[in-house]
């Protein structure tokens, strides 16, 4: 056992602490992860695009919250990735299939944006 102590934050003090860990996390995918970074450059553009649109402030939030959720994917996708990677660099059968499975959510993720837009704007 370890003999590091576990400092239990509450209140305030824990969402401080939360919130930078998940702005560190939000930081080194900017920086390192080529798709994240991608994928946020067209949120950004996309982002803007359906600011300027003259539709319905509910349709605006759906169409923003369909890119939010790419990104999400993209980090639980991720996060699984450096994990199989953190056990080990051998290949192993289900170290691919949890990496494909990761994958396989941001492709859904993205299917379902696109239907999110196509219904919004189009049908």
């Amino acid at each position: 056992m370890s003999n590091k102590t576990v400092i239990k934050r509450q209140g305030l003090m824990r969402l401080i602490f939360t919130l930078s860990h998940s702005f560190n996390g939000l930081k080194w995918m900017s920086r390192f992860e080529a798709a994240f970074q991608q994928e946020l450059a067209l949120f950004s553009l996309l982002g803007v695009f359906v600011w300027l649109q003259e539709i319905a402030l509910r349709d605006k939030l759906l169409l923003i919250a369909s890119l939010l959720f790419v990104l999400f994917a993209e980090l639980v996708n991720t996060a699984v990735e450096v994990v199989v990677d953190r056990i080990g660099s051998e290949y192993h059968e289900l170290s691919g299939l949890a990496k494909d499975i990761a994958s396989a959510s941001v492709f859904i993720a993205m299917l379902i944006a696109a239907l999110i837009w196509w219904a919004v704007l189009w049908a």
